[in-house]
């Protein structure tokens, strides 16, 4: 075959790791694919930047179109970044015929049934595996790893940074916003954390994740959301008195035909595979009615990891070109859209509240839990001192969502009740 040429969107951290990965593993690619591998073109900012590789200037290019109407270009890898824009040049791509490589959650969280359909309709892949989990294949093993079962359940750590802040806020006692501070100094978090911190990252990799694993089209709003930025040295001490790990988990389950999504910070019990990953990695644990119990592990982010995964992508690409089968791969969602009801979503929970420190408070609690059917896992409570307050942490047994919301606002209302100071997810191994 005659080489593949390719145009790249983006030599930022991932597109410099792209294009050194195809000059550093040209013998490999030749090996997989039977061809040489050529970047063609580069788009960028800024031709004149000095950059952390060599690379030949002439590669370089500040138009788009010298990349999106080059007809001797085959493969356009986008990793730029950014929705908008970049949904324009992909649509543009693809009506040109040429296969695209992206690594934008964002776009494919927010854009991806309609970039497909576009792939389809064009004979055209588009591949998107290093959109969720950085160099981990889980998109790829749920596509193709685990095509013949019926995935229930998946859950998982899918933002590096909160993992980074609540491994050290577990490990160290330190506070959120100490090590909010420490991690954007070592760049492991944005000058503007708020994605990350808040969630939105996450959220967007579930929906990728929850659309493919469970053949249904879920959108963004879809999912319900909340960050680790109310998160405290004190709620994670409690918890670790209770055997649990606090981590940002994605989750995402369907019962029947129904199915739930969401991402919020969760206790996870020490014995979880999940609670011993630390630090900036992610994984994400899958469940199937054939296969049972599954986890992909690996660095979530990062130059090399992600490239890596870029270029894997494009191998299926140049494979499927050599076999003529391009555009082929893009499997519309099997099933209509169904969302459980919050009376339908069970979990245990973690509460932690400050109480008026006299007899009887306690029985009023357990009476509003127990007018909704819930009952207690477990219980602890300690004096406040030089204040006449107790501290109650309170673990569930299962309860629905609309039972647990109802029981927190007749805390609320409980005169006893001084503050419901937190309360979490609950998850058992």
């Amino acid at each position: 075959m005659k080489a593949i040429s390719i145009g790249l969107l983006g030599l930022g951290t991932v597109g410099t790791g792209v294009v050194q990965i195809i000059k550093n593993h040209q013998d490999k690619l030749m090996h997989q694919v039977g061809c040489p591998v050529v970047i063609k073109n580069i788009l960028v900012q800024n031709v004149h930047k000095k950059r952390p590789i060599e690379i030949d200037s002439e590669l370089l290019t500040s138009s788009a179109d010298d990349i999106l109407l080059d007809q001797e270009i085959d493969v356009v890898i986008e990793v730029m970044g950014g929705i908008d824009e970049t949904k324009d040049y992909l649509i543009t791509a693809l009506r040109q015929g040429k296969h695209v490589v992206t690594a934008n959650k964002d776009l494919m969280a927010l854009h991806g049934s309609e970039l497909l359909t576009v792939a389809s309709e064009y004979g055209c892949d588009l591949f998107y595996e290093a959109s969720v989990g950085g160099g981990i294949p889980i998109l790829r093993g749920l596509v193709d790893g685990l095509a013949s079962d019926r995935i229930t359940q998946m859950m998982g750590i899918v933002n590096g940074t909160t993992n980074y802040i609540l491994t050290k806020m577990s490990n160290e006692g330190r506070s959120y916003e100490e090590v909010l501070k420490e991690a954007q100094e070592l760049g492991f978090a944005e000058a503007d954390p708020t994605s990350d911190v808040e969630g939105l990252d996450a959220a967007r990799k579930m929906t990728i994740l929850a659309t493919l694993g469970f053949s249904m089209h879920i959108d963004l709003d879809d999912v319900q959301v909340s960050g680790i930025t109310s998160v405290t040295e004190e709620d994670i001490a409690y918890g670790k008195k209770l055997g649990y790990t606090m981590k940002l988990i994605g989750y995402a389950h369907r019962e029947g035909e129904k199915v739930e999504v969401s991402v919020a910070p969760t206790f996870l019990s020490n014995n979880h595979p999940l609670a011993a990953v630390q630090n900036e990695y992610n994984a994400v644990y899958v469940y199937g009615e054939a296969v049972g119990e599954t986890m992909f592990y690996g660095p979530g982010a990062g130059s090399l990891p992600t490239a890596s995964a870029v270029v894997s992508d494009l191998v299926a690409v140049i494979k499927n070109l050599r076999i003529g089968v391009n555009g082929k791969s893009a499997v519309t969602p099997q099933y209509p859209k169904q969302l459980k009801e919050d009376s339908e979503k069970f979990s245990k929970y973690f509460l932690r509240i400050h109480v008026q420190d006299e007899v009887g408070v306690f029985a009023e609690i357990t009476t509003i839990f127990a007018k909704h059917g819930v009952s207690f896992e477990e219980i602890l409570q300690l004096p406040i001192k030089k204040h006449e307050t107790s501290e109650i942490i309170l673990v569930t047994h299962h309860a629905s969502l609309t039972s647990y919301q109802q029981i927190l606002q007749e805390l609320h209302d409980l005169q006893a009740v001084k503050e419901v100071k937190s309360t979490y997810r609950v998850v058992r191994k």
